[in-house]
């Protein structure tokens, strides 16, 4: 088989494998970061749910401190019903009263909502804390295999650019330069296989003189998609 076409054929092959090995190692330690900015959204939808217990427990503590100071002073004012000197004084202490436990049956009604609103707020922490522990579980879970599979990707990529050392040595002369630039600038998107006339790489028919140079083992690159092409199996 002519020998630039099988080289340019191993070379893309090899610079394919490269690109994609590179790819995944680059991705592991984003995929940590993900996770990493995943687990501190949580902590933080977290904090934000204790947060709110937090204040409506205060709420509450504050309505039933008020709560009971009215009830207090509305006993008060019925034992000075006794000491009442005339029917007006007694009928404003008894209008006074009533007006205090109508505001205290209302605040009461409040306590009963604000506990029935804490129970809801403290399922939504427990809820909360389940969703980060999940979170750090997965981020434990990702950093693990990232790192695992780290050291093995490393070394096969190790491997494909001395195969890939090798194999370029094999290219001959008249390619060599077009083949650094174009490689150089577009890895392994530089190199495209003509496949019954046409560009794998952009899909655009190449000339016949192009076909004719590919069979005579010249250097062609294409008029669409600048690549350097090399004659499919």
């Amino acid at each position: 088989m002519a020998q630039a076409t099988q080289t340019l054929r191993e070379l893309h092959s090899i610079l394919t494998q490269l690109a994609e090995l590179r790819g995944r190692l680059e991705r592991g330690p984003r995929q940590i970061r993900a996770r990493e900015g995943a687990v501190v959204q949580l902590q933080t939808a977290l904090e934000a749910a204790k947060e709110l217990v937090k204040q409506a427990r205060l709420s509450a503590d504050r309505k039933q401190l008020d709560l009971e100071t009215s009830e207090q002073r509305i006993a008060g004012w019925r034992v000075n019903l006794n000491a009442c000197s005339s029917n007006k004084e007694y009928q404003t202490l008894t209008e006074q009263i009533a007006a205090a436990e109508m505001a205290g049956s209302v605040l009461g009604d409040e306590i009963l909502e604000t506990l029935e609103r804490i129970d809801d707020l403290s399922a939504r922490v427990a809820e909360a804390e389940q969703h980060l522990a999940t979170g750090r579980r997965e981020l434990e879970k990702t950093t693990t295999e990232v790192e695992s599979a780290a050291d093995g990707l490393r070394q096969e990529i190790a491997r494909l650019e001395a195969e890939l050392s090798t194999v370029q040595k094999r290219l001959p002369g008249d390619f060599k330069a077009e083949y650094a630039r174009i490689v150089g600038a577009r890895g392994d998107e530089g190199l495209a296989a003509s496949e019954e006339g046409v560009c794998t790489g952009c899909g655009q028919q190449i000339t016949a003189n192009q076909q004719n140079n590919l069979s005579l083992e010249k250097p062609v690159l294409c008029g669409g998609c600048g690549c350097m092409l090399y004659l499919g199996d």
